[in-house]
């Protein structure tokens, strides 16, 4: 028996997604309250955040997807604490907005680690003593410099995708290492039917525009090579084909207007030559 509330809240999300031309699926677990308030702050100019109940969220895009063709594509996308994001933004610009308002914080025991965990070579403010000893426990080479405790080397304490033990967490907590993100972790998004995993919309926009860089070129390169009569390319291949020409007919001795004056020199300098030869 689908309940009044059930009914309410598929037409909650119904409204939302007529209004609204995408939906992004949010993983919200291990987010504090606080900063939860914080980003509906700063994103409430741009995007619509809808928490519930999972089970609900399943029924009412289950419900939807005829009305809105593939967005129970979004269903599996329903992870950790989930809400569903409303926007109008580009899936890459609200990608990029939820990693801009992300903030660190310090590791917990029993989290697991979104990115390998390194601990940075350098001076740390321990005085020599057991902490060495802790240190060197969870695999940091550490040694004395000045009368302080130093970190000869990176060191690799979790790698991505285990689990932080209490003694770990409480030694990076010691030596200042905020490992953790703090924000709305984005699983996926539906745009016109397609999912965009969150992955997916991680580029980097500096080496996107050197590629394109690289690949306008590597073309106009070609073009040249080929001779390829292209706006871009009329005046280099004009260029190179008088230079070509002209160097064709100083070889031949083509006696061409733009030549004439380089043949009359090659011929009086053959002709210097061979007088010294003859001893004239």
């Amino acid at each position: 028996m689908v309940t009044e509330a059930k009914k309410q809240v598929v037409q909650e999300y119904s409204a939302l997604l007529e209004e609204y031309p995408i939906v992004a699926s949010i993983n919200m677990a291990n987010l504090p309250a606080k900063q939860l308030q914080n980003m509906r702050e700063q994103l409430r100019s741009t995007v619509v955040l809808k928490c519930g109940k999972k089970r609900l969220m399943k029924i009412a895009l289950e419900q939807l997807k005829d009305k809105v063709k593939g967005v129970d594509q979004l269903i599996p996308y329903l992870k950790g604490i989930p809400a569903l994001l409303f926007t109008k933004e580009n899936p890459f610009i609200l990608y990029k907005t939820l990693e801009k308002n992300k903030s660190t914080a310090p590791a917990k025991a029993g989290q697991v680690a979104s990115k390998d965990i390194i601990v940075p070579a350098g001076p740390t403010g321990f005085s020599p003593g057991p902490v060495i000893g802790e240190l060197g426990s969870v695999g940091i080479k550490a040694g004395i410099d000045a009368g302080k405790v130093i970190i000869k080397e990176d060191s690799l304490v979790v790698k991505e995708g285990e689990v932080i033990n209490g003694k770990i967490a409480a030694l990076l907590t010691r030596l200042g290492v905020e490992p953790m993100e703090v924000g709305l972790d984005l699983a996926a998004v539906f745009e016109e039917g397609s999912i965009f995993e969150g992955k997916v919309l991680a580029i980097d926009e500096q080496e996107y525009i050197d590629k394109i860089m690289q690949g306008a070129s590597w073309a106009f390169n070609l073009a040249v090579e080929i001779a390829l009569p292209l706006d871009e390319t009329k005046e280099l291949l004009i260029q190179k084909a008088f230079r070509e020409a002209k160097s064709l007919a100083l070889e031949a001795g083509v006696l061409a207007d733009g030549v004439v004056p380089e043949l009359v020199a090659k011929a009086e300098r053959t002709a210097q030559g061979l007088k010294q030869d003859l001893g004239v």
